[in-house]
């Protein structure tokens, strides 16, 4: 067939060894694949890179594999974001949000389990300059790993590092053919290369990295490389923060104090009219004001019974989860003496001290 259109390739790297902590891996790359060349997009396997930097959990022979898994997923994890009996859906210190902390136990000895890279975006500008030191190219590089998808079912690999390339295009601002103006559209470039290369890659056949070629590349310059860092939500953007199943049992008081933050009055009075919107079998009015220092004084206009201290209570957690759901860092302090006094407790909320 003649006359067709230029693109794209995507091209598998096989016969590369098994890798070890220390390997070079770039100079197995430029011995698998002499005909790099500049422009080319190397993908490599988080894994492989995990396995040459040392990021490897040795399991003791005749310990429980599952169990020494379960203690790298906790040692991994800064925020547990949805849990389901033995699978968490953690945030790791790297940012990202995965099943297990991106852990992985398969194409590895019995006796290790594999972490993510500590900092895939260092790993992925360390290798791409160890390229241009050996074979005198300019390629870009990208680090992938298999994550899941929220609400779709099946996996696909996306980008845990990178370098020598933009990680998101940015389409804000532009007018399409219509002359509509997009206000959100930014593709994640570097995940759609970490899908494309793991389409030849397989998760079974032993080839770790692929190359694409044919991309027109924006490249950053290096000293001013984000990597992958663009692709971390920030947690104002996060809407979806906490599992359903796991409001309720992460919301814990702030230990370590709180720093002052705008809004309170506004978030605690939406806060409580959603609780008891979800709680109308429990008929208790509330009053709560503050003074714009993080405090929300809570009363009781009803006098002081079991039952209205039961509903209250009831009222007042649902009112803190909401909060912190919504980002809030709370800290609820009960009257010493209920008697005599309207007022049940007080209110704390801000954000976490760092």
């Amino acid at each position: 067939m003649t006359g067709l259109p230029s693109g794209l390739s995507v091209h598998p790297v096989p016969g590369l060894p098994e890798f070890a902590p220390g390997d070079d891996l770039a100079a197995a790359l430029v011995a698998a694949a002499p005909w790099l060349d500049d422009g080319d997009v190397v993908v490599v396997t988080s894994k492989v890179v995990s396995k040459v930097e040392g990021r490897l959990v040795r399991v003791e022979p005749g310990a429980d594999r599952e169990a020494a898994r379960q203690r790298a997923v906790d040692d991994e994890t800064v925020r547990v974001v949805a849990r389901r009996g033995p699978l968490k859906i953690v945030q790791t210190r790297q940012g990202w949000v995965v099943a297990a902390a991106g852990i992985d136990a398969s194409n590895v000895a019995a006796d290790s389990l594999v972490l993510l890279p500590e900092d895939g975006d260092a790993s992925a500008r360390r290798l791409r300059a160890r390229l241009r030191e050996l074979a005198g190219v300019d390629v870009a590089v990208v680090v992938s790993d298999t994550f899941g998808r929220t609400w779709r079912e099946g996996l696909t690999d996306v980008a845990v590092g990178a370098a020598g390339i933009e990680a998101l295009d940015d389409h804000r601002g532009a007018v399409d053919a219509h002359g509509n103006r997009l206000e959100t559209t930014r593709i994640a470039v570097v995940d759609e290369l970490a899908s494309a290369a793991d389409l030849v890659k397989g998760k079974l056949a032993g080839v770790p990295v692929a190359v694409v070629r044919g991309l027109p590349l924006k490249r950053p310059a290096d000293d001013a490389d984000e990597g992958t860092r663009p692709l971390v939500r920030l947690p104002a953007d996060d809407l979806f923060p906490y599992g359903s199943r796991d409001v309720v049992p992460s919301r814990a008081p702030a230990a370590g104090g709180l720093r002052p933050r705008t809004g309170e009055r506004e978030a605690v009075a939406a806060a409580f009219r959603v609780a008891s919107a979800a709680l109308p079998e429990f008929p208790v009015v509330l009053r709560h004001g503050g003074e714009g220092d993080g405090a929300v004084d809570v009363h009781l206009t009803d006098a002081l019974t079991t039952t209205t201290a039961v509903n209250a209570g009831a009222v007042i957690g649902a009112a803190i989860v909401q909060l912190h759901a919504q980002g809030w860092a709370t800290r609820w302090e009960p009257v010493a003496t209920a008697g005599g006094t309207s007022l049940v407790g007080r209110l704390w909320l801000g954000d976490p001290a760092p």
